[in-house]
């Protein structure tokens, strides 16, 4: 995992894709997640908030955050980021592990149906990231070791095809 220091000290990168998501982005932005952030070295907090309502960010000296809704392309910040926060949108999250950088996913444990949640579950058993719920987020950030994390094997776009196959029930069915 891509873990350069910078001089002013770490970035955060949170990303809810084009959706909504106002649990995380409301979690993102207390003052616990923050001060949390805050004193694991980081100085900057970038949120990607799509089209959920703007959060009330709490002030923590010594953090900058910045808070916008959409960009034709995110890489620019994922690529900039020590460390990414994300839904687990499927986009999001291999876009972040192609840059090989260290990912925690927030799963939405309001959604019916979680496919977000499996996926979540097998990348995390593959060792690629981390996942947690709003509710154990500072608990998460604060005890987890992203320099365990092993990278996301590129360029098999198609394994992954097979794997969203699979959980949906799609596999493929071999005609006589």
């Amino acid at each position: 995992m891509s873990r350069e220091r910078k001089p002013g000290g770490k970035s955060a990168f949170i990303t809810v894709g084009t959706t909504q998501f106002e649990k995380l982005t409301n979690a993102i932005c207390s003052s616990a997640v923050l001060t949390t952030l805050l004193n694991l070295g980081y100085r900057k907090v970038k949120v990607q908030i799509g089209h959920g309502k703007e959060p009330i960010v709490d002030r923590v000296p010594g953090l900058e955050v910045e808070v916008y809704r959409l960009k034709p392309s995110i890489s620019e910040d994922i690529n900039q980021a020590d460390l990414v926060i994300s839904h687990a949108g499927a986009g999001s999250c291999l876009e972040t592990l192609a840059a090989n950088k260290p990912l925690l996913v927030v799963i939405n444990d309001d959604l019916m149906n979680n496919h977000q949640l499996e996926l979540a579950y097998q990348l995390n058993k593959d060792k690629h990231l981390f996942y947690c719920t709003t509710s154990t987020l500072v608990e998460t950030l604060s005890s987890v070791d992203f320099s365990v994390l092993k990278p996301f094997p590129p360029g098999q776009p198609q394994k992954f095809g097979e794997f969203l196959d699979n959980l949906f029930g799609f596999s493929e069915q071999k005609q006589s």
